[in-house]
């Protein structure tokens, strides 16, 4: 705000900072940088900013509202939380990839796996994760509001294919599908791909759908069938430009 013109007092009545302890940061840059590029948290800095790695934020975003979670780590007494990510092992390189987007997120702390039954925990720990994604909370996804902070929508508003990407990746899926129709008397069956996502958060289907008509592909929502999934919302992407345009940055999990 100093460097653009604006006076002393007018940054000190915004920010609430002493004049005298503006003049010394302007006058010292070296009390500015130290803040910078240090491995701290940028939401914790005296101004704070969104990471950098925002490309590889923008797809770990989608990854975590859709099979993520934030817990303590240990028994909590060192104040370290850990990010959990969960994969299907039958996408071997879905986990590679949320790997290397956390370590892009989060350059110099260790990546992790853990293997449980049917899927595998890609974590990492930090004292700041909670900074990072502030849609941590007690209880379900499903069961509280989940909403963008403004310079998170930034992010996805400037970077929606990978944020559609890693909600796909997470609770999405593309498939194939088979229909059937009479013509001229007899049943003929009809292949076509498609992409379906099924979340039981309102919030998060919002921001699905959001970003989709951020993009410009046309999508429809309906209730799933399956009584064991009916609770779920289900928003499919079927009209082959459409589909097209998902195989572009999306593509089948693998």
């Amino acid at each position: 705000m100093l460097d653009s013109g604006i006076s002393y007092s007018e940054v000190s009545q915004r920010m609430g900072i002493n004049r005298s302890t503006l003049r010394n940061w302007s006058r010292d840059r070296s009390l500015i940088e130290k803040y910078r590029d240090n491995g701290d948290c940028p939401r914790c800095e005296p101004l704070p900013r969104p990471p950098v790695a925002t490309d590889a934020y923008s797809y770990l975003l989608g990854l975590h509202l859709g099979d993520g979670a934030i817990n303590l780590a240990g028994d909590g007494s060192r104040g370290v939380w850990r990010l959990r990510i969960y994969c299907g092992d039958s996408w071997p390189g879905l986990i590679r990839t949320c790997e290397a987007s956390m370590a892009e997120v989060l350059p110099g702390h260790s990546v992790g796996r853990v293997r449980c039954v049917g899927c595998t925990e890609v974590y990492s720990d930090w004292k700041h994760w909670p900074c990072l994604f502030p849609q941590h909370g007690p209880g379900k996804k499903h069961d509280r509001a989940i909403v963008l902070e403004p310079w998170q929508s930034e992010i996805v508003d400037a970077l929606p294919e990978p944020f559609v990407r890693g909600l796909i990746h997470s609770d999405g899926c593309r498939i194939d599908n088979r229909v059937r129709r009479r013509v001229r008397g007899e049943w003929k069956y009809y292949e076509y791909p498609r992409y379906q996502f099924l979340n039981a958060s309102r919030d998060i289907v919002d921001l699905f759908t959001a970003a989709l008509d951020h993009l410009g592909i046309p999508w429809k929502r309906h209730v799933n069938p399956r009584p064991r999934i009916r609770d779920r919302i289900v928003v499919s992407v079927s009209r082959r430009a459409a589909v097209a345009r998902m195989d572009a940055f999306v593509g089948p999990k693998y």
